[in-house]
């Protein structure tokens, strides 16, 4: 029998049985999955005994570290109570504290409905847009408007307003068409380009709803950082435009703040920055640490009332099994009161400086251009990348103790926030070693 300690063979056995996310599985011939044995802090750990410095958060979910002994504590009381009741039905003391402290977080935004992950809160705002209008008599308005390089998630309405050619084109016959407009994020962030990109980003949706708004349901956005198409990023008068757009002329704004979300870009939520209120606010990934699947739309009271009738066929019939589930619930309030009670907010500003700072050797490596920063998210370009970059140099990092996934040539950090100086240190010194070896 195999011992526990031996990394190759759970690799083998993972690759015999698991079908890895967003992965060619062909690959892992060449490069077997690692197997992670525990988890604590900023660090995995496999079972050989070697450390990784999971610097992206597990896919962007992990706020405040593997194993947090906050959260643990909060799970373990709520196994003790309740783990989960479907919510038709019923209610509990997790799911309505929770949809109480976000409305607070969001005020205006008054009403929480829960599903299981990212593009579940994507299809749930995308629906309950178009049956809102529905419900008040409107009709027609069955499109959605999106921005060029956006990313909203991969089931097939959420990809239907995804706009990443390698996501969408195999399922290309499945997708109903949305006109795109031009995205106002960029790579060269604080030049007089990014400027121009916001300038004509504004322009081209002022123009395209003058024509189109009859038709729009709704224009959905990523808030400041577009991830998927490699952190680009631009500014809150944006958002403040695609508000006052959108208002005057009937179209729902929804924000995609399920990276955004939970403090990732210096506020709690990224539109904050623009002083608005969307119609809808979809929320996962760090709502629970980085523990459990969940997601949340909030809307508005005038939106929910559109629904609120004696007619059952009136109500928003969309449902997911473990809709509001307790366990997940419970994370999350325990990362809001991590927030609440560790001024969190505050004390990531004086990080994302210090991490700026410490980043300096990076920005000036000869091949790293375009460095950036929005909070909690640092990110660059790296010159002269070459074919299958981002797998030589993940797989280099690797071998350098660093989780790092590029997206394309850009190279991105997203660590958990607990993640200290000397931690970050680290992850700036092996990301050099990484560079000159990739």
């Amino acid at each position: 029998m195999t011992a526990r300690g031996d990394n190759a063979h759970w690799a083998a056995r993972s690759h015999a049985a698991v079908w890895h996310p967003c992965t060619q599985m062909k690959r892992h011939e060449a490069s077997p999955p690692v197997p992670i044995a525990r988890a604590s802090g900023a660090w995995l750990h496999d079972y050989e005994g070697r450390r990784y410095l999971d610097a992206v958060g597990s896919w962007w979910v992990n706020l405040f570290g593997h194993a947090n002994p906050r959260i643990n504590a909060a799970l373990r009381t709520q196994l003790d109570t309740l783990e989960h009741v479907m919510l038709a039905g019923f209610t509990h003391a997790p799911v309505i504290e929770l949809s109480e402290r976000l409305a607070a977080l969001a005020p205006w935004l008054s009403h929480a409905f829960y599903g299981s992950d990212g593009a579940s809160a994507t299809e749930i705002a995308l629906k309950m847009s178009f049956h809102c209008w529905r419900e008040r008599g409107v009709r027609g308005k069955d499109h959605y408007v999106r921005l060029a390089g956006g990313y909203h998630g991969e089931t097939v309405g959420a990809l239907s307003v995804t706009d990443v050619p390698i996501f969408r084109d195999a399922y290309a016959p499945l997708l109903r068409p949305h006109p795109v407009l031009p995205s106002p994020g960029v790579h060269d962030v604080g030049t007089p380009a990014a400027d121009r990109a916001c300038d004509e980003a504004i322009d081209a949706l002022a123009r395209f709803l003058d024509e189109h708004a009859a038709a729009t349901s709704a224009l959905i956005v990523e808030p400041l950082v577009q991830g998927a198409r490699g952190m680009a990023m631009y500014g809150a008068r944006y958002l403040a435009a695609a508000r006052e757009l959108t208002a005057r002329h009937g179209v729902h704004l929804i924000v995609d703040e399920i990276m955004t979300g939970f403090g990732r870009t210096g506020t709690m939520f990224a539109f904050q920055q623009a002083a608005i209120t969307p119609d809808f606010l979809c929320l996962s990934k760090g709502i629970t640490g980085g523990y459990l699947p969940l997601s949340c739309v909030l809307t508005n009271e005038a939106i929910y009332a559109s629904f609120y009738d004696d007619d059952v066929t009136r109500g928003f019939l969309h449902s997911h099994s473990y809709t509001g589930n307790a366990l997940a619930c419970r994370a999350a309030l325990a990362v809001l009161d991590i927030f609440r009670d560790d001024d969190v907010i505050a004390a990531n500003r004086d990080k994302a400086l210090r991490w700026r700072h410490m980043a300096e050797p990076v920005v000036a490596h000869p091949r790293v251009h375009a460095f950036r920063q929005c909070g909690m998210i640092v990110a660059f370009d790296v010159a002269r990348a070459g074919g299958d970059f981002a797998q030589r140099f993940a797989n280099e990092a690797l071998r350098r103790e660093l989780v790092l996934r590029p997206i394309g040539s850009t190279v991105y950090f997203m660590p958990p926030y607990t993640l200290t100086d000397d931690e970050f240190t680290f992850l700036v010194a092996r990301t050099l070693e990484t560079l000159d070896a990739a």
